[in-house]
């Protein structure tokens, strides 16, 4: 199957958490080998899309030097709602495109062909979304999402429910599978702990 054009496609990174295992700290912003968390993201992800979105709900104008960003959530939703909530956002926002590919902000280290992998996966399918799964462990929030999805997803969070698991599974979302990818590939950076490891990774 070819590849789906990038024209097509656009880009999200997920930086609206509070970083509560990273001492508060906006994880997008925490330095790696000198640079923002979201830089090593975004240079992964920017090629391989039309167009990159970043989800914040803090310190927008930093986030901007590296994609346009919209804001975490909707006012009937609240604050601090969790990843789905910025989803919506997003799908709003690219609205013109046929899929979201999604990355969370603490993950720099992703593969050069994850857009690929993730919507061909879902066009193989005939699935509204595909997830990446490496080594039998799944990493629900690196996943492509068509862009129709979104009144599904708006009445998903309005019912209450916010998990990204639960949601996958009523949309019927497939797997996309990376295990030859590196072993660090989709490691989230979460708490000090695992930026020392990142960057033993990153200077290698």
């Amino acid at each position: 199957m070819a590849e789906p054009h990038p024209s097509g496609v656009a880009g999200l990174i997920l930086a609206g958490g509070q970083g509560s295992r990273m001492n508060h700290q906006d994880k997008g912003l925490v330095a790696l080998r000198g640079e923002p968390m979201v830089a090593h993201v975004a240079r992964c992800l920017a090629p391989q899309v039309g167009r990159l979105i970043i989800s914040a709900n803090r310190h927008a104008d930093r986030y901007a030097r590296y994609g346009e960003v919209v804001a975490d959530g909707e006012p009937e939703l609240g604050a601090w709602q969790g990843p789905l909530v910025g989803i919506a956002a997003a799908l709003a926002a690219a609205s013109s495109d046929e899929w979201l590919v999604i990355a969370p902000c603490d993950t720099p280290f992703l593969p050069a062909d994850l857009a690929a992998r993730l919507v061909g996966a879902a066009q193989a399918a005939g699935a509204p979304m595909a997830y990446a799964v490496a080594g039998g462990q799944r990493h629900s929030a690196c996943m492509a999402v068509r862009t129709s999805v979104l009144p599904a997803l708006l009445e998903y969070l309005r019912a209450g429910d916010r998990k990204v698991g639960l949601w996958q599974a009523r949309s019927g979302a497939v797997e996309a599978l990376f295990d030859d990818a590196p072993a660090h590939a989709f490691m989230n950076v979460n708490t000090p702990e695992d930026l020392a490891q990142a960057e033993r990774y990153a200077s290698q």
